[in-house]
């Protein structure tokens, strides 16, 4: 098949979907229609499909004519609760929710990419499975995918998924080696000291004093627990505490979250926290203990695989479209959990436009992606997949 030709062929029919999902967004968890339209479309072009995966997830498998590897490809299909202010003819029609991040854009793009490989089922050894993962954005369904059995039977050996970026003209993209993305975790501590009026503070143990000193100790953490050349990100978004201005508080509690870029550096870094916050309330004559939620995990490429990426969109796109990314972000999602079962890479789309002003950062009111990234997203998703299947065992 020449797969340049097939796309532009298929592209209005690809923007039609894309707009249609652009019209009804659904948040996460709750991708009930968006679910089903993937669904009809798969119908319609005879794949394969398992759904009510992860409850609102599909599963899409195309057999090759013989057997081989397995490779894969996520996209993310869930919106986000954000006001849409684009005067688009294909706007959002659910108000107050958004596909502000463009999963409406990878939703469609991984549609045709089933598409192509559907018509061409002849034409290769091994098997291609598609997952549309709900609940990206917020508890992180690519987690509960795996747990249902998405990667097995048969097994996936190589994944890739993408994200469109506005900062990035259409027609480029971004890649990264090694550490794209970050380990996530939230945590609450809890500070417990004695409650007192105010005019007798030496009966006290002032729980938000204690607090401050806390604040100002966990910043040693980064400062000079960590390594400069190893990034780290520890912010405290929330605190509460005292119930009236002449009582001297008994418990304050705060909330945060903190980011790391390896295991080893999250697993230091989260007990050096316990350490610090459990010292330091016992120096002043508290106590304060501190919990911690299990996030998404660091997102790291597999070399081999970024390496044929980039072979590939060099030979597509040109040598001067391809970026590399010189820093991780400490943002993060939640391939992660894929790439800890297979390898795989992730990789940065470019949807911008600058000459049409469509430059607005995602997850915001005015983001527009330039539709021609969906022409780029299929034609070197499908590529890359194909060169990955003819990895000999």
């Amino acid at each position: 098949m020449d797969i340049r030709k097939r796309v532009n062929e298929i592209f209005q029919e690809l923007v039609n979907i894309r707009r249609d999902f652009h019209m009804h967004p659904e948040l996460s968890e709750k991708e009930y229609k968006t679910a089903e339209s993937i669904c009809s479309y798969l119908d319609k072009w005879g794949i394969e499909y398992k759904r009510n995966v992860a409850e609102t997830g599909v599963v899409a498998i195309i057999r090759g004519k013989e057997g081989g590897r397995t490779v894969a490809a996520r996209a993310d299909i869930d919106a986000l609760p954000v006001v849409e202010l684009n005067d688009l003819p294909f706007k959002s029609r659910n108000e107050g929710v958004m596909h502000a991040c463009g999963h409406d854009i990878h939703t469609t793009i991984h549609l045709g990419v089933a598409r192509l490989f559907k018509e061409m089922e002849d034409e290769f050894k091994g098997n291609v499975k598609i997952f549309f993962q709900p609940a990206e954005e917020t508890i992180g369904g690519a987690k509960r995918m795996i747990e249902e059995g998405c990667l097995k039977n048969p097994d996936v050996d190589y994944i890739l998924s993408l994200h469109v970026m506005p900062y990035l003209e259409v027609g480029e993209i971004e890649i990264k080696y090694g550490k794209l993305n970050a380990a996530t975790n939230e945590f609450t501590i809890k500070v417990n000291g004695k409650s007192s009026h105010a005019a007798y503070p030496e009966q006290s143990v002032d729980s938000v004093v204690v607090a401050g000193y806390i604040i100002t100790a966990l910043q040693t953490l980064v400062s000079r627990n960590i390594s400069p050349l190893n990034s780290v990100v520890l912010t405290l978004g929330k605190i509460n505490g005292g119930t009236k201005n002449n009582v001297i508080s008994g418990e304050v509690t705060m909330s945060g979250t903190l980011r790391t870029l390896d295991e080893n550096t999250r697993q230091y870094a989260k007990e050096r926290v316990k350490e610090i916050v459990e010292n330091t309330a016992k120096a002043y004559g508290a106590t304060a203990t501190v919990e911690f939620e299990e996030g998404y995990p660091a997102l790291i490429n597999d070399y081999e695989v970024v390496d044929i990426l980039k072979e590939k969109a060099e030979s597509i796109l040109g040598t001067d479209k391809v970026k590399f990314k010189e820093f991780p972000s400490m943002g993060a999602d939640d391939f992660s959990f894929f790439l800890q079962r297979a390898k795989g890479a992730y990789y940065n789309l470019g949807c911008g436009n600058k000459e049409k002003g469509w430059t607005a950062p995602i997850h915001s009111s005015n983001f527009i992606a330039d539709e021609e990234s969906i022409k780029v997203g299929v034609i070197l998703q499908v590529e890359t997949l194909l060169e990955l299947l003819k990895i000999h065992y």
